[in-house]
């Protein structure tokens, strides 16, 4: 049985094909048209799933939609209504959008995959993100908490899961594949939508900028708080309320906050403002140090509002369900610092975060949750790793090599390979490395990655400003073998956190540890770490272990393969072009090691 699922509409369009429960392909949409963020139907997608598992259209027994959408119409309908007049410019556009083409997604589905009327289905938006993550989980029994900015009415919900695996493995006493949202928060109220304002106040894009807010919030001190919880008021079981009077999200399609909340805390940061503190060195401008200084406090503080109401959430959760396991899903459960203190400040033992934990998730859940659920078909599939994504071959390769004119060396030796690569990242050289397929989600683990060496401090600088071209005070992220993730990171057990393997968790660094890795130690003296085993990458693996045993330091730096504002590249001429415009010195495709003419 092929289910497909899609997302689309909103943000980061995406698509994922299950062959009888097990995954075969799941990809972003923007991979394949090279638009950031792409939210239109995800032909690309949907047709790179179908090439991975050898099947045509026809061949797909169920299409499933990750949310209701005559639901989220009703919520923008009636929302637009009780806010008229100001909210007449919400209801002009949103009736463009929707009669245009969101209303019609089952006609579209069928249309562009022949697919007859029975066999669309539809899956509630915070139902997607629950299933995302639990049935891509190793656990019989769960605790869901759900956060995000909006799906149909919910922007957060509490329940609880139960599965019916296929495997001798998983005794589960009978129980059936089910979830319940028993609690949920409706929008207006929504702690993602309060991140976002704060996002498009500190000077970044919403729906693409909020890591960066996260990023900077270490720079600063939660001097705000207080002022931050005149916006929300939290109660003591994680439920909130948003003061309305401070935004504008509801009424206006541009601006999400007012000039009440600009009252409050003072001028917005100009998108193009330089950033710099006291923290990032020294600088003339001294009053804008300042201003910089308070728009940190301003990001530390909304952040640190955030951890403490989704402690608060989880906290609920574990109350309710009595659980010793937690799956958490939806865009914030992307923030990776919520994510580090959930772990270690309450009562779950396991947590469990898919790496596609936003709205592109929704098209893994929306598959999961009709094949388990409504479908009713057994359980037999653990998300252990993240490389869902397309793969390019070692013809792909020569071929585009040919194309771009490009001298290479071609070495099919892994142990000849990783020995040039590691040897490249000793001597301070920054690497491509393109190989395999490519991650699921936002994070690159390892196959569409810059590496470099983490104990030269100036490393940061140099892949922020003259690699990828982006905000110098941005951190990198440390590679780890599991093995010694301890030995650098105030993370105990490091074997049972699904998050740490896929990027979705911040720990601090070990004191005696921070000296030997400043290019991936944050101001704050935290790592957004990946941890990693032989056997989920055994060639990345090999490159870390060789520079451990070359340098007695068994941690890499670990960035994205992309420029500022360019999607992770795909394809090997994605490789190619972004190799040439950066200031990469090495690129290894697959077995292809691409020096630069002058190099």
């Amino acid at each position: 049985m092929y289910v497909l699922g899609i997302s689309c509409y909103y943000h980061d369009a995406a698509a994922a094909l299950l062959q009888d429960g097990l995954l075969v392909a799941a990809a972003e949409e923007e991979r394949f048209s090279r638009k950031k963020h792409d939210q239109g139907f995800p032909h690309l997608a949907i047709d790179f799933c179908l090439r991975q598992a050898g099947i045509r259209r026809e061949d797909l027994d169920y299409v499933v939609f990750y949310e209701k959408p005559l639901l989220k119409f009703e919520r923008i309908l009636l929302t637009c209504l009780q806010t008229f007049p100001r909210g007449w410019s919400v209801f002009r556009e949103s009736m463009i959008a929707w009669f245009g083409e969101k209303l019609w997604v089952k006609g579209q589905i069928m249309s562009e995959l022949g697919v007859r009327s029975e066999r669309v289905l539809f899956s509630e938006h915070h139902l997607s993100h629950a299933a995302s993550a639990f049935f891509c989980s190793p656990f019989d029994e769960a605790a869901i908490l759900t956060i995000d900015g909006v799906g149909e009415w919910a922007t957060a919900t509490v329940g609880r899961a139960t599965a019916r695996w296929d495997s001798n493995e998983h005794p589960t006493n009978g129980a059936q594949n089910d979830i319940e949202l028993f609690d949920e928060i409706r929008f207006p109220h929504s702690l993602g939508l309060l991140y976002s304002a704060f996002t498009a106040f500190l000077g970044f894009e919403v729906n693409e900028g909020e890591y960066k807010v996260m990023g900077m919030a270490p720079y600063g001190r939660p001097h705000f708080v207080d002022d931050v919880y005149k916006l929300i008021d939290v109660q003591d079981n994680g439920s909130f309320r948003l003061n309305l009077d401070y935004f504008s999200f509801h009424v206006s399609t541009r601006h999400s906050y007012n000039r009440r909340f600009v009252d409050l805390f003072g001028e917005p940061r100009p998108g193009e403002a330089e950033f710099f503190t006291e923290a990032t060195g020294s600088h003339s401008d001294r009053a804008l140090a300042e201003k910089n200084q308070r728009w940190a406090d301003i990001a530390a503080s909304v952040q640190r509002v955030t951890e403490d109401t989704v402690l608060k959430m989880a906290k609920y959760a574990h109350e309710k369900t009595g659980s010793k396991n937690l799956c958490l899903a939806g865009g914030v459960a992307l923030n990776s610092v919520a994510n580090g203190r959930l772990v270690c400040e309450t009562p779950f033992e396991h947590v469990f975060i898919q790496p596609a934990a936003g709205d592109p998730g929704g098209a893994l859940g929306a598959a999961l949750y009709a094949h388990h659920v409504l479908l009713g078909q057994p359980r037999r599939f653990v998300l252990e790793h993240a490389y869902w994504g397309e793969e390019h071959g070692p013809a792909a390769i020569r071929a585009a090599l040919a194309r771009a004119g490009a001298g290479f060396d071609w070495i099919e030796d892994d142990e000849r390979l990783t020995d040039i690569v590691a040897d490249a990242l000793m001597k301070g050289q920054v690497v491509g490395w393109y190989q395999g397929r490519f991650e699921w989600g936002p994070r690159a683990l390892g196959n569409r990655s810059l590496l470099a060496d983490p104990r030269r401090a100036e490393m940061k600088e140099t892949v922020n400003v003259k690699i990828k071209f982006r905000e110098p005070f941005r951190p990198f992220a440390p590679v780890v073998a599991e093995a010694h993730a301890s030995e650098y990171f105030e993370l105990p057990e490091p074997a049972r956190h699904y998050p740490a393997r896929y990027m979705l968790l911040v720990s601090q660094v070990r004191e005696n540890r921070r000296d030997c890795i400043p290019a991936v130690t944050h101001v704050d003296g935290s790592g957004r770490l990946q941890t990693l085993r032989s056997e989920w990458n055994p060639r990345y693996y090999r490159v870390l272990e060789k520079f451990g045993q070359g340098t007695g330091v068994p941690v890499l730096l670990n960035t994205s393969f992309n420029l500022r504002g360019e999607p992770i590249v795909n394809t090997p001429e994605n490789a190619l072009s972004t190799f040439a415009r950066s200031g990469i010195d090495l690129l290894v495709m697959g077995d292809a090691v691409v020096r630069k003419a002058n190099g």
